[in-house]
Order: structure tokens, then C-alpha cells, then sequence
């Protein structure tokens, strides 16, 4: 039984998730392909600069022995693991670069537009390195040249997939799924005394 405008008067009723009004997915839509694009930028005009700047000189200390710009060539993945397998991770970018443009179409909340967008131009720059840059297509190597003590060379686009990371954990503990809708709260377990 239904009252006015569809209101269930027998307590049957399933609770669909909030509808977001149209406006506020086409901005966070906007807000994912701003940072996704933003970030993107940053990393390939940086990587040209740090080729361009880099090449055949010496490191340059930025902080002393702490960061320095050194260029490395990197044709694995991280930390220089699977060196062989570049072809693999070239088309496994592909792959993330897909699912992270199809995934895009359900966020609902800044924190995942935020998170797919660093997630994308990290996975993307990556990848057009590997696309466009020697040996060739599919082979190309990465560009790194930040350099920390005890740690891998890296990228800005490192920085990205790892800024994107730490955003969807977040999201995740916050239980703030991919649409904006949350979680629900797990009941408090009753204690006997």
C-alpha cells in the first residue's frame, strides 16, 4: 500500500542510494579530469626538463645529500623490478588507464575524484613514457630523477600513484564507496556481563 507521491504506509520499502542531482557528478567529473590533466602536465614538462637538463651532467644537490636530481632511465616497474617484462607493464597501463576512465563515470565524492585523478595521471604518465620514449613503443623507459637516500629514483608520476594510494585508503576507512554513498555502520556488539 502507497500513500501520496509513492510513500510506502506498510514499512515495505528498499532504500536505494541517494540520486545525486546531475550538476554535482558533471563537477566531480570536472574536478577528476582537472587533477588527472594538472598532474599529467606536471609530470611529462618535468621529465622533458629533467632529460633536457640532466643528461650527461652531474647530480644536482637540491637538499643537500637528502634530494638530488639524478636522471635514470627505468625500463621496469618500481624499485627496477621486471626489467624483461616492459611490454607486460606497458600493457597493463593500458589496462589501468581503461578501468580508471570507466570507473570515473560513478564517482560521487571529491575524495575519489581526487584519488582517481592523481591515480590516472600517475598510471598515464608512466605509460606514455613507455609509448613514446627509446627503445620504442611499448619498450620505451621510464623517466626518473628525484633521488632520496636509501630509496628508488622516482617521478612525479610516482608521486601521483602514491598521493592516489593514500587518498582511496581514506576513502576506504572513512567507508566512502566510489558512488558517494557510505558504508553502513556495523552494529555495536552486545556485551554480556
Amino acid at each position: 500500500m502507497q500513500a501520496a507521491r509513492g510513500a510506502s504506509l506498510t514499512g515495505d520499502h528498499d532504500v536505494d542510494p541517494p540520486v545525486r542531482p546531475r550538476g554535482s557528478r558533471v563537477r566531480l567529473l570536472a574536478v577528476f579530469a582537472l587533477v588527472a590533466l594538472t598532474v599529467y602536465v606536471v609530470d611529462v614538462v618535468s621529465k622533458i626538463l629533467a632529460v633536457d637538463r640532466l643528461t650527461d651532467r652531474p647530480d644536482v644537490k637540491i637538499i643537500g645529500d637528502f634530494l638530488v636530481l639524478h636522471l635514470v632511465r627505468n625500463p621496469g616497474a618500481a624499485f627496477s623490478t621486471g626489467t624483461g617484462y616492459t611490454q607486460i607493464f606497458s600493457c597493463l597501463a593500458i589496462a589501468a588507464v581503461v578501468v580508471i576512465c570507466f570507473l570515473a563515470r560513478r564517482i560521487g565524492s571529491l575524495g575519489w575524484a581526487f584519488a582517481l585523478g592523481f591515480l590516472l595521471a600517475g598510471v598515464a604518465g608512466n605509460l606514455t613514457d613507455r609509448l613514446v620514449r627509446e627503445p620504442g613503443p611499448l619498450r620505451g623507459h621510464v623517466i626518473d630523477f628525484f633521488m632520496l637516500p636509501h630509496w628508488p629514483v622516482f617521478n612525479v608520476a610516482d608521486i601521483s600513484i602514491d598521493i592516489a594510494a593514500g587518498l582511496i585508503l581514506i576513502q576506504v576507512f572513512r567507508g566512502v564507496r566510489l558512488d558517494g554513498t557510505r558504508t553502513p555502520d556495523k552494529p555495536a556488539e552486545e556485551t554480556t556481563e
